[in-house]
C-alpha cells in the first residue's frame, strides 16, 4: 500500500519496494536512490580482507618486510568504499541498458497509436516477459510509477521522479523532454518516439565501444600485473639476485618502481573511461 509523508510545502509518495540483493532500500522504506549502495556486512568484510590481503602482498613483494605488508594491510581495509563505488557503476549500467530496452518497447507502443499512459503499461508487459524474475530494476521503477500514477499523480511527476534517483544522463534528458513536451502542448506521443529512437542509438554506440574496449581493458589488468608477477618470480627463484633492490638504495628504485606501476594503472583507467 503506498503511504504519503507530510513535508513543508509538499507531500511526498512513498511506496514500499521489495528487498533485492544489492538494491536494498534505506530503512525508512523511501524510493532507491541509485547513486547510494547499501553493502551487506558480508560484502564488506570480504572487500576488505581482499583489499588488505593483495595490498599486503605486493608490499612484502616489493619490500619484503613485514611492516610493510602490515601498513600496505591497512590501506587495503579502505578498498569497501572503492567497491561500493564500482558497483554503483554496475548497477547503474545495468540500469541503463534495461532503460534502453524500456524505450525500445515504448516507442513500439507509441508507433501503434497508443496513448503514453497506455504506452508504458505496455511496455512494463513486455520487461516482464523479457525479464521473468521480476526484480529488474526497471520493472520495479514501472511497477511504481504504475502505482503512483493509480493514485492519481501525473506520468511527467512519475519520470520526473525516476530521473532524479536514477542519476542517468539518458534517463534524466527523456524525462526534460517529456515534460517540456506536456508543457508547450507539442506533439507528444511524436516527440517521445523520436526521443526514445535517439536516445536508443546513444545508447547502442555507447554499448559498441565497451563491446571494444572490453579486450582492451582485460589486456591493460594483465599488463598491471605482469611486473608484479615477475618481480615475485625473480625474487623466489633467485633471491641472492634481487637481494640489493631490498636494502638500501634498491628501496627507493622499487617504491619508485611501484609508484610507476600505480601511475600507469590510473592512467589506463581514464583513458578507456569514454563517454558518449
Amino acid at each position: 500500500m503506498a503511504m504519503f509523508k507530510a513535508t513543508p510545502g509538499r507531500t511526498k509518495l512513498q511506496v514500499p519496494i521489495p528487498f533485492v540483493r544489492g538494491h536494498r532500500p534505506p530503512a525508512n522504506s523511501t524510493l532507491q536512490d541509485y547513486d547510494e549502495y547499501v553493502m551487506s556486512p558480508g560484502q564488506i568484510t570480504i572487500a576488505a580482507l581482499w583489499g588488505a590481503a593483495v595490498m599486503a602482498a605486493i608490499a612484502y613483494i616489493f619490500y619484503k618486510h613485514p611492516v610493510a605488508a602490515a601498513l600496505f594491510g591497512a590501506v587495503g581495509l579502505g578498498y569497501p568504499s572503492i567497491r561500493r563505488k564500482q558497483l554503483i557503476v554496475k548497477r547503474k549500467a545495468q540500469l541503463k541498458l534495461q532503460f534502453k530496452q524500456m524505450l525500445a518497447a515504448l516507442a513500439s507502443a507509441l508507433s501503434a497509436g497508443r496513448s503514453v499512459e497506455s504506452a508504458l503499461m505496455e511496455a512494463l508487459s513486455d520487461l516482464r516477459l523479457l525479464y521473468p524474475d521480476s526484480k529488474a530494476m526497471i520493472i520495479q521503477e514501472l511497477e511504481i510509477m504504475q502505482r503512483r500514477m493509480e493514485n492519481g499523480e501525473t506520468v511527467e511527476s512519475c519520470l520526473t521522479g525516476f530521473s532524479g534517483r536514477a542519476h542517468i544522463e539518458e534517463i534524466d534528458r527523456f524525462a526534460e523532454v517529456f515534460v517540456t513536451c506536456k508543457r508547450t502542448g507539442g506533439s507528444l506521443v511524436q516527440v517521445v518516439r523520436r526521443t526514445s529512437v535517439l536516445i536508443q542509438e546513444k545508447l547502442d554506440i555507447e554499448q559498441d565501444i565497451q563491446v571494444m574496449l572490453a579486450q582492451k581493458k582485460f589486456e591493460s589488468k594483465v599488463l598491471s600485473v605482469a611486473p608484479v608477477a615477475i618481480i615475485a618470480t625473480l625474487a623466489w627463484t633467485t633471491p641472492d639476485y634481487m637481494e640489493p633492490l631490498y636494502q638500501g638504495g634498491g628501496l627507493l628504485i622499487m617504491s619508485c618502481a611501484l609508484a610507476v606501476l600505480f601511475g600507469c594503472y590510473v592512467l589506463a583507467q581514464k583513458i578507456m573511461d569514454i563517454k558518449v
